[in-house]
């Protein structure tokens, strides 16, 4: 079982809100189109993006997704900060180009 607080310490993530670390994940999801996250990331994923504005607190919220993990250095705005610390929402990054990312996490998944 792969928990927020492995993902951190295994792929050395920042955390950026760290609203449940003890949050399971059960899957991953790697999208910056909005509308199409809403529709295809399930409820445990981790949710890769460089989206950065507060909209993403809603997606992620609407998803029930397990974190949202900010790749290639992306930071989000105070705007999405404060929205997501009011859902209780992860909010981790990474220096990491989104597709060694996801292959990061696919490899965890996996174990």
């Amino acid at each position: 079982m792969l928990k927020v607080n492995d993902l951190i310490s295994e792929l050395e993530l920042t955390p950026i809100l760290l609203a449940d670390g003890e949050r399971e994940i059960t899957g991953g999801y790697a999208g910056d189109l909005l509308s199409w996250v809403m529709g295809r990331a399930d409820a445990g994923d981790a949710w890769v993006t460089i989206m950065s504005n507060m909209n993403v607190a809603a997606v992620a919220q609407l998803a029930d997704v397990a974190c949202v993990v900010f790749a290639e250095g992306v930071m989000p705005d105070q705007a999405a900060v404060d929205a997501a610390s009011l859902h209780e929402i992860n909010l981790l990054g990474s220096k990491k180009g989104t597709f060694e990312l996801c292959g990061d996490i696919a490899e965890l998944l996996r174990r």
